[in-house]
């Protein structure tokens, strides 16, 4: 609890108790003494609400709830009614300061991740170990993380091997063992040993700031219904004002009703109508839903987003490395006219500077020393492989599009399920390698569960042949498989399958997917820690690669959202029915309260669920 808080609290409690002093005590027919003693529990907790609605009126502002209960309790105090005059205040400071625990409850849930980013990072300069701030660190200096430690920057390990803990980036409990030459990133905790890292990117652009930034800016972004509130409250409110005025000055002029009955009527109908509980637990939901999103790893970001995500009725997989596991394998190698090795060592040369998941099968495969010097140029051709000059020869690398496209006739000799990489060299076809990609063990659940979230439709888009995605998808539920598709031919195919009412969500790795991730009405990029193009791209993010975070991001999607339809018509229909009342006279300003202060309250405790994920 902050100090502001605390010192609320005291102020509701002095009042509180000032107030039970004041009913006990006999004022007999004194009204002045009566008025001057409640004067004193009401100016005690409710003198900042008086301060703020005449500021807020010097300034323009005049209808906001402040006024409102402003107006309603002197109001009160006027008619002589100086009981309830307190209460009303008391009330709703009682429920300001419980909309302030709930606020801080959620801020904090988020809060705790700032704490992912250390203070300090120990750098080698000089041979001598220096602490200094992460920002003091250069790209490419040397910095020594020992055990218990958080990882200040990303960087390569050096020297050393390690297990880190990587749950407040993935959501993921079970540690990550690393060793030499293995990427490590910033807000991990290394758990065992001592490792030596150079820095691969500076602190601003690490992968902590990166995901605090992310996080940060989610709860600026509104969605529709937030939007919607923020319209409804600017005509709400000045219209239950101006019925408030009707009802205490037609009744008394038209049909000599007692003015006190009815402006007690008007001021109990002011009390109700004011519509905090909306405009507070709209947002509140929201923004404990994506706290309690981003602490299993998944980053929304924005409550726009996090509405989309809980509609969503169309999902597009990318197949690599999003429904598969991405770790090829050289499994046939056939050669024409050259032997095996040859055929390899060629395939390792021409895509001995490609870090795509394939080019690293066949550079596995080769197992050798790889002479960079024999190659003169590379030249990457999208979506069909490459062309490099080697041992001043022109070889080709990549599918049968590519063959195509240079007349050659390629051949298939065997072997199949796979992807296919020919290989030519001087217009000569010299034969192909098969690799193959095996489905994510927990692919097919994932699916299953989506679909018992209201996914109507699952589709998977990929640039391999039809034979090696059947192979590579075999026993996964799908509707829709479209094979040999190019990087600007998938944003094609989402076009089509997007259908006005059913949101379409893309999944992918946000790296080569990011104008697909763009497109679609709702952009997933999995397996994104340390990728700056899937935290660009993509709307939401799930930070590892188990595709079991999907299901549960859209379930904690479809939660926020019951929860906010929930206080949404929860507060409408108490206000609605106790406005009717008032103003019939049949409640009076203790049963305005409850649906003031009341709903707000409860409502609150409502949002406060969303902080916590469910369990699917």
């Amino acid at each position: 609890m902050s100090k502001k808080q605390k010192r609320s609290l005291c102020r509701i409690l002095v009042s509180l108790g000032l107030l039970i002093l004041c009913l006990v005590i006999p004022f007999g027919e004194n009204d002045v003494l009566r008025l001057a003693a409640f004067l004193v529990p009401y100016l005690v907790c409710g003198w900042d609400v008086l301060r703020d609605a005449a500021l807020n009126i010097i300034h323009g502002r005049v209808l906001d709830e402040k006024f409102l209960m402003a107006v309603a309790s002197l109001g009160s105090f006027a008619l002589g009614e100086t009981t309830e005059a307190v209460a009303v205040m008391l009330f709703y400071q009682a429920g300001e300061w419980f909309q302030g625990i709930a606020v801080g409850r959620s801020r904090k849930s988020i809060a705790q991740l700032m704490d992912i980013r250390p203070d300090t990072a120990r750098v080698l300069r000089d041979g001598a170990e220096t602490e200094v701030t992460p920002e003091e660190v250069e790209v490419g200096e040397e910095i020594i993380i020992r055990p218990g430690e958080r990882v200040p920057l990303d960087g390569v390990i050096l020297e050393g091997s390690t297990s880190v803990d990587t749950a407040a980036l993935t959501g993921e409990s079970a540690p990550r063992d690393l060793g030499v030459s293995e990427m490590i990133l910033s807000g991990a905790i290394n758990l065992t040993g001592v490792v030596r890292v150079r820095t691969t990117a500076s602190a601003e652009e690490s992968t902590v700031s990166r995901i605090l930034e992310l996080v940060e800016n989610a709860t600026d972004k509104k969605a529709p219904v937030e939007n919607f509130i923020t319209r409804f409250s600017r005509v709400y409110t000045p219209a239950v004002v101006l019925a408030a005025v009707l009802l205490a000055v037609v009744p008394p002029l038209i049909f000599s009703q007692s003015w006190n009955d009815w402006i007690y009527r008007a001021l109990t109908f002011l009390v109700v109508s004011c519509p905090c509980a909306l405009l507070v637990s709209v947002p509140l939901s929201f923004f404990g839903g994506i706290g309690g999103a981003s602490r299993q790893g998944i980053l929304v970001k924005g409550a726009g987003y996090m509405e989309t995500l809980a509609k969503i009725r169309t999902a597009v997989f990318d197949k690599t490395g999003t429904l598969t596991r991405g770790c090829f394998e050289v499994t046939d190698v056939h050669p024409s006219g050259v032997s095996p090795a040859a055929l390899i060592d060629l395939a390792a040369l021409a895509e001995a500077h490609s870090s795509h998941p394939i080019a690293q099968s066949i550079l596995r495969a080769h197992e050798g020393h790889i002479d960079k010097e024999r190659i003169s140029s590379i030249e990457e051709l999208s979506g069909m492989g490459i062309r490099a000059r080697i041992d001043e020869k022109t070889v080709l690398a990549g599918n049968s599009r590519l063959m195509d496209r240079f007349g050659i006739p390629w051949s298939l000799c065997g072997g199949d399920g796979g992807t296919v990489i020919h290989i030519a060299a001087d217009g000569e076809y010299l034969g192909h390698i098969l690799i193959s990609d095996k489905m994510k063990d927990d692919a097919p659940a994932a699916l299953d569960r989506l679909r018992s979230l209201g996914v109507e439709k699952i589709a998977v888009l990929t640039g391999d042949t039809a034979e090696a995605a059947r192979h590579a998808l075999l026993g996964l539920k799908t509707d829709l498989v479209i094979p040999e598709l190019l990087p600007q031919d998938k944003v094609a195919k989402v076009e089509e399958l997007l259908s006005p009412g059913k949101p379409l969500c893309f999944i992918g790795d946000g790296i080569n997917d990011a104008p697909v991730l763009v497109r679609a009405d709702l952009g997933i990029a999995m397996g994104a820690m340390g990728s700056d193009a899937a935290i660009e791209a993509a709307d939401v993010v799930l930070m590892d690669d188990s595709l079991s975070r999907l299901p549960l991001a859209m379930a904690i999607a479809r939660k926020t959202m019951r929860v906010v339809r929930q206080n949404i018509i929860f507060s409408l229909a108490v206000k609605g029915a106790v406005l009717l009342l008032g103003a019939l006279g049949v409640t009076g300003m203790g049963m305005a309260v409850f649906a003031d202060v009341g709903v707000l309250c409860l409502v609150i405790l409502n949002a406060m669920r969303c902080l916590r994920s469910p369990k699917i």
